[in-house]
């Protein structure tokens, strides 16, 4: 997705200069031509050797240096995108009021590719209020800003300001800039997870979904450019940095837990959704009667009684218009096939995708996934065992394709 790009790094003093060589060998490995600036004090933390080599491109650090002059404004212009990185608490505050005293912050003032900056500091530098401030006045300038993480910090504090990992910054690129935005103001919901019902305070029937497909469907939309909603059941899955980000930006997150409060979230979101995708496993079933108190195991056989949940695809086909595309899943261990085609037609859904817990590294708690997906107007599409991010790509293509080409 990088491949032949053309990617200026930015690189300040900063200890978390040494992720910069990950950074690089990370762009180039992508097939980005990568070419370095350093301030001054950035040479004290990464040599410019290292990167030079890494990148096969000179690196740049002396203002007045004749060479570096006269390309100062070029730089600006060859570059698709010009990423700091890491941002230190000084060089931010001299974007953010316009001094140009090295030659990044030259390159940085004459830019007219998009920048982007990943800043790294000590926590309470970043909490500071000044700090917020110059952060502001970055992103009113158009400058986007990737999270900081929080984790071990140089001084040996543990907080916010840990700059992001260069492998979640080549994915911030990739998502963000360079993957074409098809479905740039659709909005789409994704349910994920299993459903918890109780059976008294402590106890509940549940099931082994993880959650790991529904985020990755979630995601990708999200990096084709749709307003996404993810309803996420009881699930340890760690949210990705795009997830809640301020100003209501990011994938937005509605937790639940029963079947019941999946119905709820579900149908409120479907009413303002261009699509839909049921990728959660929503229990079927739910406990007439849930007690009150823990039960007690006893000498006598425990029976409970369970009624039927609500449908929630069968509920959302049957109020669909014809403008929304609702996607269902079929998980089967027999008659796959049969099922599958089943489901699409008695629910009314638009795409069924079909899993198997026969076939290996499929189904619930894995990484990969083995699909086929079936189309309400016949079309069939069978795909290879792959990971999930993969299987997700496959099938918003697939709903861009079909839908939205």
């Amino acid at each position: 997705m990088l491949n032949g790009k053309k990617i200026l790094l930015g690189v300040t003093g900063s200890i978390a200069a040494y992720k910069a060589a990950f950074l690089v060998r990370l762009l180039v490995k992508e097939g980005a031509e990568v070419k370095v600036i350093m301030t001054p004090s950035a040479s004290d933390f990464i040599s410019k050797l290292t990167l030079s080599t890494l990148s096969k491109n000179k690196v740049l650090v002396d203002l007045f240096d004749e060479e570096s002059w006269a390309n100062h404004v070029m730089l600006g212009r060859w570059a698709d995108i010009m990423l700091i990185a890491p941002l230190s608490c000084n060089t931010l505050a001299k974007m953010a009021h316009g001094q140009c005293d090295n030659l990044l912050l030259a390159v940085y003032l004459s830019a007219t590719c998009p920048v982007v900056v990943a800043p790294a500091m000590d926590e309470d530098m970043w909490h500071h209020q000044s700090t917020k401030d110059n952060i502001q006045k970055l992103v009113e300038y158009g400058n986007k800003i990737i999270p900081v993480d929080k984790g071990e910090l140089a001084s040996g504090l543990v907080g916010d300001g840990r700059m992001a990992e260069p492998g979640n910054i080549v994915k911030y690129l990739e998502e963000d800039f360079f993957t074409s935005k098809q479905l740039t103001g659709r909005r789409a919901f994704v349910s994920a997870g299993p459903t918890y019902e109780p059976l008294d305070p402590v106890r509940f029937i549940g099931n082994h979904s993880s959650g790991k497909m529904g985020l990755a469907l979630a995601e990708e939309l999200y990096a084709k450019g749709a307003d996404v909603t993810l309803i996420m059941g009881p699930s340890s899955l760690k949210l990705p940095p795009n997830a809640c980000l301020p100003d209501g930006q990011g994938i937005k997150i509605v937790r639940v837990s029963t079947a019941e409060e999946m119905y709820n979230a579900c149908t409120q979101q479907f009413e303002r959704s261009d699509i839909g995708i049921m990728a959660a496993a929503v229990a079927d079933y739910t406990p007439v009667n849930v007690a009150a108190d823990k039960i007690k195991k006893t000498n006598a056989e425990l029976v409970i009684e369970l009624k039927k949940t609500r449908d929630i695809l069968q509920s959302l086909g049957q109020n669909k218009s014809a403008k929304q595309v609702l996607v269902g899943f079929a998980l089967e261990t027999n008659n796959e096939r049969d099922y599958a085609l089943g489901k699409l037609k008695s629910k009314n859904a638009d795409m069924v995708v079909m899993n198997s817990l026969n076939d290996e590294g499929a189904g619930f708690g894995t990484d990969t996934n083995k699909i086929t997906i079936f189309d309400k107007s016949g079309k069939e599409f069978s795909y290879d065992l792959m990971s999930k991010k993969e299987v997700a790509k496959n099938i918003v293509e697939t709903i861009i394709q079909l839908y939205y080409a």
